[in-house]
């Protein structure tokens, strides 16, 4: 198997791994790409609520802070495969048009999952790549021979599409340290939480995170109330930090906004505009501001759903701390979904034992590692398959230039 690359695991890392190993080779049928499932791409198919966010279209100064937890070892793989060259290459060679939506996220034209799966593992096998489905690699030991090994076996999370963490093990197994892994981009659990909420979406709204009474983050948009707790969009945002803080034994509470456009004040004057306390004297002010909001004010302020759980979260609202309990409403969080849920794992193979200008191993000669595997992910929004893509093609492009020599 002289001068042969063995690729684990056929998600976007892997395919992509292979891909740019048989473009850079001339010659596909030196590379094996290694699959558990009977089909690849599987964990495509859910990825972007199944319309896949291919990638985020922000130069690297904005798309840098969304990559943790060491934005700079991406650089190499982002310049040498940037998200406009992945989009072109979508579009120019696997024939996939892209639309461009809100938050300068990427999707494939058609809003499907599949086509993005699909169009990889065409490629795939019109490069002559040799395919070997149904096959579960747990050790290095099970490639001896190979010139060079692509280690793209991604993360933990959503184990049902085979991603039940066989990379760590062969990581460790080369003397490779793994750091701890939790679940990102998952739903956080809320202390006695109020099951009428489930259903609810939030927009333009606010959240922040504290972690032992101190804000560390604060993000403003949409976000779900599921049967799991707070989950999608800014709440996976602020779900790292959350579940690394619970994981330390650290006390964790999420604080929602419903205005976070409007001050205290600017809530406290349209208040007193909407309840005619403007108009009172004082003595008819103060009774008033001591009184419960009436339904009639609180719907202007929130949808009626919300109402009598906002309520019931306030014991003693009144129309004088309204305007602080719409802009603080505490969420103590005690739980979060695991892996089986969980979009991203955090966490993984050691940053510092690999090279990022190439994804190969400092330890071994010829072991690469791409993808979610590695300990580096990224907030929602279409970072974290750019990750794959672009440490996917670097692996790839590397390992074929090693074999060249």
């Amino acid at each position: 198997m002289e001068g042969r690359i063995a690729v684990i695991g056929g998600g976007p890392a892997g395919m992509m791994a292979a891909i740019r190993a048989a473009e850079t080779l001339g010659e596909g049928s030196r590379i094996t790409l290694f699959e558990r499932n009977d089909r690849l791409g599987r964990k495509i198919y859910l990825t972007g609520k199944g319309r896949c966010n291919l990638t985020n279209r922000r130069g690297w100064e904005e798309f840098s802070p969304h990559i943790h937890p060491n934005q700079g070892f991406l650089k190499h793989a982002f310049r040498a495969f940037s998200n406009e060259e992945l989009i072109r290459y979508f579009e120019e060679v696997l024939v996939v048009p892209t639309v461009t939506q809100q938050g300068q996220r990427v999707y494939p034209a058609s809003l499907v999952a599949g086509d993005v799966a699909r169009a990889l593992e065409r490629r795939v096998k019109a490069l002559g790549v040799e395919v070997r489905y149904g096959s579960r690699i747990t050790s290095l030991g099970q490639l001896e021979g190979y010139s060079a090994v692509i280690v793209a076996t991604g993360g933990k999370s959503y184990p049902v599409t085979g991603s039940t963490g066989d990379g760590y093990a062969m990581a460790r197994e080369a003397g490779h340290a793994v750091t701890t892994l939790f679940p990102s981009e998952t739903a956080m659990l809320p202390k006695d939480y109020d099951r009428r909420l489930i259903g609810l979406t939030l927009k333009h709204v606010g959240l922040s995170l504290n972690v032992d009474k101190t804000c560390v983050q604060q993000e403003e948009g949409e976000f779900d109330f599921t049967p799991d707790g707070l989950e999608s969009g800014i709440a996976y945002k602020l779900s790292r930090r959350a579940v690394w803080a619970l994981v330390n034994g650290q006390k964790v509470e999420i604080v929602l906004d419903l205005k976070p456009a409007l001050s205290e004040e600017q809530l406290n004057n349209r208040l007193m505009s909407a309840s005619r306390l403007r108009d009172c004297d004082a003595s008819q002010k103060n009774a008033l501001l001591t009184q419960v909001p009436p339904a009639a004010t609180l719907r202007s302020f929130m949808p009626q759903v919300l109402i009598e759980p906002f309520v019931q979260a306030h014991p003693g609202i009144s129309n004088e701390t309204l305007p602080k309990a719409l802009k603080y409403w505490s969420f103590p969080i005690v739980g979060y979904k695991g892996f089986e849920r969980a979009v991203v794992t955090a966490g993984g193979v050691s940053l510092k034992e690999i090279v990022p200008k190439t994804m190969e191993s400092r330890l071994r000669k010829g072991l690469y590692f791409c993808g979610e595997v590695l300990d580096l992910d990224g907030d929602t929004g279409g970072y974290n398959l750019q990750i794959a893509f672009s440490t996917g093609a670097l692996a790839g492009v590397n390992a074929a230039r090693a074999v060249l020599q």
